[in-house]
């Protein structure tokens, strides 16, 4: 037997090299993965060149009304879009004040690339210019103020991507605390504080989002005295909020649950009070990991604005549905070329925020190895 046995040990060997699996391997690596990606290959090459030249080579650039659109052959209408494109971005906002509109839109992006990048510091005053200052200096920019020199523009003109993009703001910047707070109050030792989180989270979630803007958009102003009903903006951008934060209240509830219970224990075996615990060691861990959840939500509540037309409000997407009714630009491929339009827009605000989800995941997960 012990001729079977070695005597000596081998010399220590270097370990094997580690080689990611290249693109060959990836899409021709097994019989499988090679008939998909030759599906998918005879897929592109069928729908891609009539696509490419519908949309580039036959696109009608320049125009002054649908004649040429309504032409055999003729591809996709950019000129259409390019005419109305101050409709679709500012409804009906007086031209002569536009810039109030730009002004606004620039510095809610500047606070929230702030809020956002993880190189510039001053967290706290881009917050609290987010939550706090945007919201008045962007109504007195929007609505305007005599005092200052700043004609009032009534909400009734305010429309297309102006009233979209402001309802998603508005929605996105509720959810988030108003989901922590129902999170928060449904784990809660305080029975009545538990039980109104709950009626409220399973109310609004077990609702369609139309019903609650038709309850926000009807009966708020009933609970209110005449003098101090919401204008017609703030009733379906309160029922947009309350929608998103009972649907963000499941997402947060998931993440603190995925918490170890040791956390808080060690925490308060530190000396850390429970809202030292709460805010600087367990909601950071437990919105960490539902980034993917907290996105999804933030992108499913920016395409829902478009339900905002069924109360009256002129919305994007309704702009761009009224603009193609002009008989100057009726025709088959105007109203397709808008709805393109339509599609690329909402596809760029939703990408922007899943590409920006994917880094911060990559980020955190980068931290805990």
């Amino acid at each position: 037997m012990t001729d079977f046995l070695r005597a000596n040990f081998l010399p220590p060997q270097p370990p094997p090299p580690m080689r990611a699996p290249g693109w060959r391997s990836k899409l021709f690596g097994d019989a499988r993965a090679t008939a998909i990606t030759v599906l998918l290959l005879a897929l592109a090459a069928l729908v891609l060149p009539p696509a490419i030249r519908y949309l580039f080579i036959d696109a009608i650039w320049s125009a002054p009304d649908g004649a040429a659109c309504r032409a055999p052959g003729a591809g996709a209408c950019w000129a259409f879009i390019a005419a109305k494109s101050p409709f679709f971005f500012y409804g009906a906002y007086p031209p002569a004040f536009y810039w109030r509109v730009n002004l606004t839109f620039a510095l809610a992006a500047a606070l929230i690339v702030w809020l956002l990048h993880p190189k510039i510091p001053g967290k706290g005053i881009a917050l609290g210019g987010f939550f706090l200052g945007l919201p008045i200096i962007g109504f007195v920019l929007l609505h305007g103020a005599p005092a200052l020199g700043l004609p009032v523009v009534g909400t009734n003109l305010w429309g297309g991507a102006l009233v979209s993009l402001i309802m998603a703001l508005a929605g996105m910047a509720a959810a988030l605390p108003g989901g922590v707070a129902l999170a928060m109050g449904r784990r809660s030792e305080l029975p009545a504080l538990r039980w109104l989180s709950v009626a409220t989270i399973e109310f609004v979630r077990g609702a369609p989002l139309i019903a609650v803007l038709f309850m926000a958009n009807v009966l708020l102003p009933l609970f209110l005295p005449p003098d101090w009903a919401p204008d017609r903006l703030l009733r379906p951008m309160f029922g947009i909020a309350l929608f998103a934060s009972a649907y963000m209240a499941e997402v947060v509830r998931g993440g603190l649950a995925a918490v170890p219970r040791g956390q808080g224990e060690a925490a308060a075996a530190l000396g850390f009070s429970r809202w030292q615990s709460l805010k600087l060691i367990v909601l950071p861990q437990a919105l960490g990991a539902v980034v993917p959840g907290i996105v999804n939500n933030f992108v499913a509540l920016f395409k829902d604005t478009t339900l905002v037309a069924i109360v009256g409000l002129f919305d994007f997407l309704h702009a761009i549905d009224v603009a193609r009714l002009d008989p100057v630009w009726a025709g088959p491929t105007i109203a397709l070329t808008g709805y393109i339009f339509a599609a690329l827009f909402y596809l760029t605000f939703c990408l922007a925020m899943s590409t920006y989800a994917r880094g911060l995941e990559n980020r955190l997960a980068a931290a805990k190895r």
